[in-house]
């Protein structure tokens, strides 16, 4: 059955978007710009619609063109995997391992592990990709990711995992050394915390429910991509609220973040690797081995770390 999509046609799409115009989707794909718009033109015609509105200066998206794009990835991804599992089966080796690290720990983590990888000199790709709480979790359960390092046991989602402990997450409220919060009696209450904006890094998930921990109702909250972007949100006084004490150590030391006892404290969180029971490439198995046994991770969430 002949379809007028094509993989060829979604890759164009795609890389119109992303890059802003035919001829940049060109430049990255490797081909001229008469043949991108050749691609779109054809595309249109076999599926008689209009996928870009051209009536302005720049050509952009129309509702059937955007509703393609967003359908079209999918489908891109999956053929994708389907190659990357094709090649995987054939040669042993993965041809890229993506590796998801939770928010919480910083990417260096990774960095004396990867270097050894490298050591062994076989073919394989190395992703890392930064997650925040439960998005962990839902980048693992949806295949964006082959193995997780950082994932909590709040936010496990059911589906047949492999995980293995890596110690526990430490948490302090902290705040500027001038925020004025900085003054106030403790342990803080919810009251005087809440007439402050909470800073908040944006839960990565897209399908899990999104985590929460920390905010008070009525408060206000200034929300980031991440751990290190709260970090620099509170450290500017901007906000306030929970952050990982291995994180802070060195605001801590020289007193641009001040840490406060409150009424309810925050519990430790336990943190894991964690991969889908059947990953058995050569790749994700070196790199689970080698960080089970690593004690760097383990000893750098020690609370008496320096």
């Amino acid at each position: 059955m002949h379809t007028a999509i094509t993989i060829d046609a979604l890759k164009a799409l795609d890389a119109i978007d992303r890059k802003g115009s035919f001829a940049g989707a060109a430049t990255e794909l490797f081909r001229v710009p008469s043949a991108i718009s050749y691609t779109i033109q054809k595309l249109e015609e076999d599926l008689n619609v209009s996928i870009f509105d051209r009536t302005g200066h720049k050509a952009v998206l129309t509702p059937a063109g955007r509703y393609l794009l967003e359908e079209g990835r999918s489908l891109l991804e999956a053929a994708e995997n389907l190659a990357h599992t094709t090649r995987q089966v054939a040669q042993g080796w993965e041809t890229r391992l993506r590796i998801g690290f939770n928010s919480l720990l910083p990417a260096h983590c990774l960095f004396t592990a990867i270097e050894e990888f490298y050591q062994l000199g076989v073919p394989v790709d190395v992703q890392i990709v930064e997650e925040v709480f439960a998005g962990a979790w839902d980048a693992l359960q949806s295949r964006r990711v082959d193995m997780i390092v950082g994932a909590d046991q709040l936010s496990k989602p059911a589906g047949s995992f492999a995980t293995k402990a890596l110690g526990e997450v430490s948490f302090v409220f902290a705040v500027a050394a001038h925020h004025p919060l900085a003054r106030v009696s403790e342990p803080l209450t919810e009251a005087s915390i809440a007439r402050f904006p909470a800073a908040v890094a944006a839960d990565t998930s897209r399908a899990l429910p999104p985590g929460h921990a920390g905010i008070f109702r009525q408060q206000r909250t200034l929300t980031v991509s991440n751990i290190d972007q709260k970090i620099a949100v509170q450290e500017a006084g901007l906000g306030v609220g929970w952050l990982p004490l291995h994180r802070i150590r060195e605001q801590l030391g020289r007193g641009s973040l001040i840490a406060k006892t409150t009424h309810e404290p925050r519990a430790a969180i336990s943190i894991h690797l964690a991969r889908h029971n059947e990953g058995k490439g050569k790749a994700l198995m070196w790199f689970w081995n080698r960080l089970s046994e690593d004690q760097s991770i383990r000893n750098w969430l020690q609370p008496e770390h320096t």
